[in-house]
Order: C-alpha cells, then sequence, then structure tokens
C-alpha cells in the first residue's frame, strides 16, 4: 500500500478533496492545524489505469473548486486544468512511486484567512470532458421535455406594427415603447411576415448618411416599412434577391420543445422568435408571443436548482470552462475576438463592428482597458426621440456623445459584470435575470475588460 497525504493549506471554512482515483466523488478532509488534509492507503496496481503515469485532483473549497498552484498542474483539451501527481514505477518493483513534493510555500494571512497569490484563478476538473458531457445531457433532458408554451406568460402584452406604418413612424413606436424589436402585421397575407429590429435602424442610418440613397430625410414621413424590407434586400441581398423575398418568417409553434426552440434562435443569429399557434383554428392573430433566450435559461435555471449538488460543474469558475468571448490577454482560445471601443472612437465604427460580426453590444473601455459602459445595438433607438438622427452628421458622433443621448433619454443604468472567479451558477443566475443580456467579465480591482459572456454564449454551451 502506498500511503500517500493531500493538503490545502490556503484557508477556507471547509474542504473537500477528489481525484481521478476516487472516481471524483467529494472525500471530506480535516483541518489539521490551519490547513485540511487528507491520507489515502492507495493499492498497489491502481495507477496502471492511467497509461501517462499521472493521477489528477482537485479541492472543493467553500463550494467552489480550486487548485493549488504549487504543485504540477495539467490542462486538458478544453482548457481546464488541475493539480496533477506523477507516478513512476520503483525499479525491480511493481510497486508505484509517488514522487514527493517540497511543503508549499504559504502565502497568506492566516489571522484573517485571506487567500492570496497562491489561489489559482481557475477551478481544476481533470474529468471536465466527462462532467460536461453529462451535464449537456441533463440540460438537454429539461428542454426536450418541456414546450415554449411552458415558459410563455400566461397572460402577456405584445406590441404588432402595421407594416404598412411610415418607417419614422414605427421608430418612434419603437422608442416609446422600449422596444428593440417588434413583429410586423401584412394586413394582405392576414399574419405577421417579419420583424422591425434596431439593426434596420442602423441601416437606415448608415445609408442616409453615407450618400447612398434609400430614403430622404423627409421620406421617412411616407415610406413604409415594407418599403424599407424590400429596399434592404436590394442592397444587402446579394445575387439571389428574389430567393431571399420568398424566404418564409422563422418562427416556432407552442408545442415545439425548449431544445429546439433555443436552437432555432441561436442557428438563425436572432434575438428572438415568433411563437405561433400550433391548432387548426385560423381565426384571430396566429402570434401568441415571443420565445427569448432570456425566458428559456429562467425556466432552466429553475429547474437545475432544484438539485444543484446534482451537478458539480455549476461550481466550477468560469475561467475554466469553454463559454465566452475572451481578450487575447486572458491567453484563452475564443472563436471570435473580443471587440472593445473607446468614447473617442467614432459610433459609425463601433456600429460597423456589431453588425459585421453579429453582435449585440460591446464594451466601452478608457486608454488602460478598463470598463467604463457597454454599447448595445438597442441603445441606437435613442436617436429616434425627437428625430435626434435628423439634426446630427453621425460620421461624427462619438461613442462619448452616444452615451450622453443615451443618458439623456434613459438615464444612467447598471453595467452587469463578473469576475473570472464567478461560478457557472453565478453566471447563468445572473444572466436569467430579466434585462440582463450579458456580463462583462472585469478584473476585480482595475476593472480591465478580460471577456464577455452573453445569453448566446451560456445557451450555446448549455446544449454544446
Amino acid at each position: 500500500m502506498v500511503l500517500r497525504r493531500f493538503a490545502w493549506p490556503f484557508g477556507g471554512q471547509r474542504a473537500s478533496f477528489c481525484g481521478s482515483f476516487t472516481g471524483w466523488r467529494e472525500c471530506p478532509m480535516g483541518l489539521v492545524g490551519t490547513e485540511f488534509q487528507v491520507v489515502f492507503d492507495l493499492p498497489p496496481g491502481l495507477y496502471q489505469m492511467w497509461s501517462f503515469g499521472s493521477i489528477q485532483y482537485r479541492f472543493l473549497v467553500d463550494g467552489v473548486w480550486r487548485c493549488d498552484d504549487t504543485k504540477p498542474i495539467v490542462r486538458d483539451e478544453y482548457g481546464l486544468i488541475s493539480n496533477e501527481m506523477l507516478v513512476t514505477l520503483v525499479e525491480n518493483n511493481t510497486h508505484p512511486a509517488v514522487q514527493l513534493e517540497p511543503p508549499p510555500i504559504r502565502r497568506m494571512n492566516l489571522d484573517e484567512g485571506t487567500i492570496l497569490t497562491t489561489m489559482p484563478p481557475e477551478p481544476p476538473s481533470r474529468n471536465s470532458g466527462m462532467q460536461i458531457a453529462v451535464f449537456r445531457h441533463r440540460v438537454s433532458e429539461i428542454l426536450l421535455h418541456n414546450t415554449i408554451y411552458d415558459v410563455v406568460p400566461v397572460s402577456s402584452k405584445i406590441a404588432i406594427l402595421d407594416a404598412r406604418l411610415p418607417v419614422k413612424q414605427a421608430f418612434n413606436i419603437m422608442h416609446d415603447e422600449g422596444l428593440a424589436l417588434v413583429p410586423l402585421w401584412d394586413d394582405g397575407q392576414g399574419t405577421v411576415t417579419g420583424m422591425l429590429t434596431a439593426s434596420d435602424f442602423v441601416l437606415i442610418l448608415r445609408k442616409l448618411q453615407r450618400n447612398i440613397r434609400v430614403l430622404g430625410h423627409e421620406e421617412l414621413e411616407m415610406h413604409s416599412v415594407s418599403a424599407w424590407k424590400e429596399a434592404k434586400l436590394q442592397y444587402y441581398g446579394g445575387a439571389d434577391v428574389a430567393g431571399m423575398q420568398r424566404r418564409p418568417l422563422v418562427h416556432v409553434k407552442d408545442s415545439d420543445n425548449l431544445r429546439d426552440v433555443a436552437l432555432t434562435i441561436i442557428q438563425n443569429e436572432i434575438s428572438s422568435v415568433p411563437i405561433f399557434k400550433s391548432s387548426t383554428d385560423i381565426s384571430g392573430i396566429p402570434l401568441l408571443n415571443l420565445a427569448t433566450l432570456p425566458g428559456i435559461l429562467k425556466f432552466l435555471c429553475s429547474k437545475l436548482q432544484e438539485q444543484p449538488e446534482g451537478y458539480p460543474i455549476l461550481r466550477n469558475q468560469i475561467s475554466s470552462i469553454p463559454i465566452g468571448t475572451w481578450s487575447q490577454h486572458t491567453g484563452r482560445a475564443s472563436t471570435r475576438q473580443l471587440r472593445t471601443s473607446g468614447l473617442s472612437a467614432p459610433l459609425i465604427t463601433c456600429l460597423d463592428f456589431l453588425l459585421e460580426d453579429r453582435i449585440s453590444s460591446i464594451p466601452i473601455v478608457d486608454d488602460n482597458g478598463s470598463l467604463l459602459d457597454v454599447y448595445s445595438l438597442s441603445d441606437i433607438m435613442a436617436l429616434a426621440k425627437n428625430d435626434v438622427y435628423a439634426c446630427i452628421e453621425l460620421e461624427q458622433l462619438t461613442v462619448e456623445n452616444a452615451l450622453e443621448l443615451q443618458y439623456q433619454v434613459n438615464g444612467r443604468r447598471q453595467c452587469h459584470t463578473c469576475l473570472s472567479t464567478s461560478t457557472l451558477l453565478e453566471v447563468l443566475d445572473q444572466l436569467s435575470v430579466p434585462g440582463v443580456r450579458r456580463l462583462v467579465v472585469i478584473e476585480p480591482m482595475t476593472r480591465f475588460v478580460q471577456g464577455i459572456i452573453s445569453l448566446r454564449d451560456a445557451i450555446t454551451f448549455l446544449l454544446g
């Protein structure tokens, strides 16, 4: 037998240990002096199942997964880390020899129990791939066994605009009602045929102020929304304009399961999708409501919190989970570049980033990269109040000017943030709050922007 002691000397109220040789089951650790300890009797031949000659382990300290950065660390294919203990075979002996490590250098205030630089920014999980796979399977089960009808409020109001409305009036209504998008009703077809969004307003402003004639300012008074949609196809539809015109409105049925609805939103890169009645009754308006990612996530979180102990990955820090878009300074790979903008940058450049990258917001930072605010695509609607857009030159408007206009119209708002040490559960809880569509990951002292996690990022991770 091989006796092996594992210790956590970096403070905390309670601690547990789990490793690859325990099947990743949690084992309570006892407090010995100023550190938590646990001793295992490791039988001969135990390590034969690990051909790479090492075992991995982690600590659960006060409900958060941690690793000891004074000991060897390994990173798996997901970018997640755990402590690693190397094992070699003693010559002429089949028993494994554990490589002893020197006592860790303590860098903590024992009197106050403050964890300092030895606390890693990422939690470990050697079995992270399996954890993620099991967790995603459970999430899919929950979503597959519930329909969008379970999420839609029983009694709610939904705004619908007539596609014959003048563009100017439509955008004024959207601003006054605080809408970033609204379904369009076609009286001739007797159904909802499209959506008017903040992106449409941006595209109109770009065309108006870049001397590419689509609508003159005076024509906004009379030009209908449906006419604008047709004009947009001419300019943005590419070669197959006719094909795009025949494309039906993306929608779901009230009987569709939540997983399919979430995938519809993500795969079509839209923020919400109309819910149509699945019954054969064609009387009245077929539109029931709009399905959104916040509603789906809120429902999912309520289900997960019924048994949070059954999902250990929820206690992992987001810095160790493949979710979100991260700055290159963090050393983490991202599928897209993290965009930020300064106050003095032209607003039109910021808007171009949003449209080209198909994202809904961009962090605004100072010269040191510290977070000041977030500019969202929906913020452009502030220019619709009192026809402000007709009195400015968009090319001359800076991000700072745009934010000031936003504050004047809607007041200052909270900028929702989290830390790289925040757990997945904490992030999901924040994102499920109405009105929170993204979290900017910042350093706690400097507010330096490390990354951003959107609702779409969260749902994409959950669904795999």
